[in-house]
């Protein structure tokens, strides 16, 4: 396969964060998806949320399995780190790198064969653990690179391309993470950047197991009539249950969206999620509440998307396990392996 660097130069008027860096900074190779594919909005998406927020690229680790959408992870964020697994292990990847080096940012792109299928059962260890990574599906309910066959996220009665209408309940990732305890789960559409961008901001700046499921349509092969993927579907289905931005630090606020109720959630970093609500007594604090609230308006053949939950005191895996502030990969042999005497005492414990 043949990857097209973008050019080093650009415009010297282009606008900087505080780091200096532009949003070309943020990019990476010409993607090779089909055109229009709502994968490279996404990625769009990512970049411009990486920007807004004053990354440092090198910070980041990106890691993805396989499929259309586990290639996207080439066509952002080109001088991060990255890693592509297996068809499905991505997390359990992930999960290594972190407890390795917990000082490094984790997000971890994947779609809904690589994530809803081979690699169901990472992504619920993922998630119950939780891993302090940003998780991103690509959602698109078939498989593009094998020419569209449904996926384990299509919709029961939805139709291919061909006619075909599938007989299989949809797996619903959303529902899932929240059952498995993520502590932050929302739902998007690639073309929807005014929310998907300000939704990994904030899911960036969580401490935890942070899912993100964005819905994206295969244009090539899930976006026609019949289909509950198509841009047509996801737009006339859409009900949003929150305006979403990401205030950095803990500066006065002004808020910019239309009137309503506002709802401040200060993150763990000090980042604050402004919420302006848009669907009546929504709590997105509340994991009961916002399942319902999730089956409720699926029964009514609607799309929620949002910010559909979030604790703001989670904690992770390495709270857990209590492992030390150092990266365990700059630890020396003395503290790696400490003698006989530490075994021992470890041993009794166990006894």
């Amino acid at each position: 396969m043949t990857y097209i660097a973008k050019p080093a130069f650009h415009h010297p008027s282009l606008q900087q964060n505080e780091l200096g860096f532009t949003r070309r900074d943020y990019e990476g190779k010409v993607s090779t998806l089909c055109a229009g594919c709502g994968h490279d909005s996404i990625s769009a998406a990512i970049v411009q949320a990486c920007f807004e927020i004053d990354l440092e690229p090198h910070r980041l680790a990106k890691l993805s399995g396989i499929g259309c959408s586990s290639k996207t992870p080439d066509y952002f964020l080109g001088a991060s780190h990255g890693f592509n697994t297996v068809h499905g292990r991505m997390p359990s990847v992930l999960t290594g790198a972190n407890l390795a080096n917990r000082e490094l940012i984790y997000l971890g792109v994947s779609g809904d064969g690589d994530s809803a299928s081979i690699g169901l059962g990472q992504f619920a260890h993922v998630m119950r653990r939780g891993v302090n990574m940003t998780y991103i599906v690509e959602n698109n309910g078939v498989y593009g690179l094998t020419k569209g066959q449904f996926s384990a996220t299509a919709d029961k009665g939805s139709k291919s391309k061909k006619g075909v209408v599938n007989s299989d309940s949809g797996i619903d990732m959303v529902a899932l993470a929240l059952q498995l305890g993520a502590t932050f789960v929302g739902r998007s559409f690639s073309g929807d950047k005014d929310q998907l961008v300000p939704l990994i901001k904030a899911a960036l700046s969580h401490k935890g197991a942070a899912f993100i499921d964005v819905l994206s349509p295969c244009i090539a092969f899930n976006n026609h009539a019949g289909s509950t993927k198509s841009f047509d579907w996801v737009r006339e289905h859409n009900e949003a249950v929150n305006r979403l931005d990401v205030m950095q630090g803990r500066e006065p606020v002004t808020a910019r969206y239309a009137p309503g109720e506002l709802v401040e959630v200060t993150q763990h970093d000090g980042s604050i999620l402004m919420l302006r609500k848009v669907a009546a007594e929504y709590d997105p604090t509340d994991r009961v509440k916002a399942m319902a609230f999730l089956q409720e308006r699926q029964a009514a053949g609607e799309i929620v998307t949002g910010l559909l939950y979030v604790d703001p005191e989670a904690e992770d895996l390495h709270d857990a396990l209590n492992t030390v502030t150092t990266p365990l990969n700059r630890l020396s042999d003395a503290h790696l392996t400490p003698g006989s005497q530490a075994l021992a005492k470890i041993n009794a414990r166990l006894r």
